[in-house]
């Protein structure tokens, strides 16, 4: 059975199949149409399956053209059909792994992905999950539920993980360039595995499990937070000691070795980051083992949005105007700059909080016109982009997320009041309307 797969996938007769179609699902399955493999893409969202099939693209990053051109080469199939599941040979589950409201593991779109290739499984499929999660969910969750078929994984299938790497809109890094992890428990499966997402990775970096490889991602993920927890708390610190903490953290980094730089923020924002600290320590309280490094930079971590309110309070105390009955103009909802996704964007927390005090609050964001529908911001749903053309009007403006596009120098010289969570304004400009937070 392995041997034969590996054959399709060498002549590049293997079709792949990719189950979701977001920020990770889409760009991967580009890359395995432009190495010359026959793609499915499926998706319950018939808006993101419309699109795909008339050639518009619903991410910023992944221009139209792009979709257009894998669609010419008549390899790619777009679909709602969970049958098409059966014509897969590789099937990759590329769907989101967020958290309860009770911050604990929210498996929900695996265990449907699952139940979804259970119905339409047969004898010879590789099937990889690519979703950020705790150690044990493939050859424990994953395994479970698609051995009650009666097939079993590593015999009748290949069970794998191969954990997503994707930065929206790195210039740097795409897809194709960055080394891929892949685990398996089974050494035959590992190889036929690594000869698929070798056909489009620059490298492939093989662990000795499914456990490994999640466990892999997780260590990627939490020693970032854990950093960026570290810069944030020196920045308060730092705040009431009058001391940028930008200006130290800029100079620190000129040390050649010993000294990686991270940077503060109003918060974490992203689908990785905010999230995947939360699964492992979840997953320690199987062990009896307690994680209070990783739970105390996420706690570090979600108080950002509510310091930066702080902050925003005082500077406007100082004004001579009070929090409640403002007007504020938060510049950026998006989680990071230069890009639309707006995945736990610290920025959408900043406007409840913000709201709650009794202030009136627009947003600018020239990359998202109009907030979509969100898990857990659903009530800011609708809200459209303000015009920069009145910035004077707002009793403040909130910079947070430093889009490149916005023109800073005019805002501070119509703004009454500027709060730059982001460095987004450097001190150089020596701007006395100009609030660090």
């Amino acid at each position: 059975m392995h041997s034969t797969l590996k054959q399709k996938i060498e002549n590049r007769t293997a079709t792949v199949g990719v189950i979701g179609l977001g920020y990770v699902g889409l760009p991967l399955l580009i890359e395995f149409v432009r190495k010359g493999f026959p793609v499915i893409g499926f998706d319950n969202d018939t808006c993101k399956v419309s699109s795909l099939k008339e050639g518009k693209t619903y991410i910023k990053h992944i221009p139209s053209k792009t979709i257009q051109e894998i669609n010419a080469t008549g390899r790619f199939t777009a679909t709602t059909d969970e049958h098409k599941i059966r014509e897969m040979d590789a099937i990759l589950i590329c769907v989101p792994t967020p958290l309860t409201p009770q911050r604990e593991p929210d498996m929900t779109y695996v265990v449907s992905s699952c139940e979804l290739i259970s119905r339409n499984i047969r004898k010879g499929q590789l099937i990889a999950l690519e979703s950020t999660t705790y150690p044990g969910t493939t050859d424990e969750l994953m395994k479970n539920i698609l051995e009650k078929t009666g097939f079993k994984a590593n015999k009748d299938f290949i069970l794998a993980y191969s954990p997503e790497r994707e930065d929206p809109n790195n210039k740097d890094f795409s897809t194709s360039t960055i080394p891929k992890v892949v685990g398996c428990d089974d050494p035959e499966g590992l190889e036929v595995t690594k000869a698929l997402y070798e056909a489009i990775v620059v490298k492939t970096v093989p662990v000795s499990s499914t456990r490994a490889a999640e466990a892999t991602k997780l260590v990627e993920n939490i020693y970032r937070g854990v950093n960026i927890a570290l810069v944030n708390e020196l920045k308060m610190l730092f705040t009431e000691m009058d001391i940028d903490v930008w200006e130290v953290i800029n100079a620190a980094a000129t040390k050649p070795f010993g000294f990686t730089p991270f940077y503060p923020g109003p918060g974490l924002g992203g689908h990785c980051i905010p999230i995947d600290p939360f699964y492992l320590t979840w997953k320690a309280r199987e062990y009896d083992m307690p994680t209070k490094f990783i739970e105390l930079a996420g706690e570090i971590n979600t108080h950002m949005p509510r310091f930066v309110v702080n902050r925003v309070s005082h500077a406007l105390n100082d004004h001579g105007k009070a929090l409640k009955g403002s007007k504020i103009l938060l510049l950026g909802v998006a989680y990071k700059r230069d890009i639309d996704d707006m995945r736990e964007s610290p920025s959408l927390r900043l406007i409840e909080l913000l709201e709650e005090k009794g202030a009136h609050v627009d947003y600018h964001d020239p990359h998202i016109q109009m907030i979509p529908h969100t898990r857990e911001h659903d009530n800011l749903a609708g809200r459209k982009s303000a015009s920069l053309n009145e910035v004077e009007k707002y009793d403040c403006v909130l910079i947070a997320t430093d889009h490149t596009d916005v023109k800073y120098k005019d805002i501070v010289k119509k703004a009454k009041l500027i709060v730059d969570t982001r460095h987004a304004i450097p001190g150089s400009w020596n701007a006395p309307n100009v609030v660090r937070a």
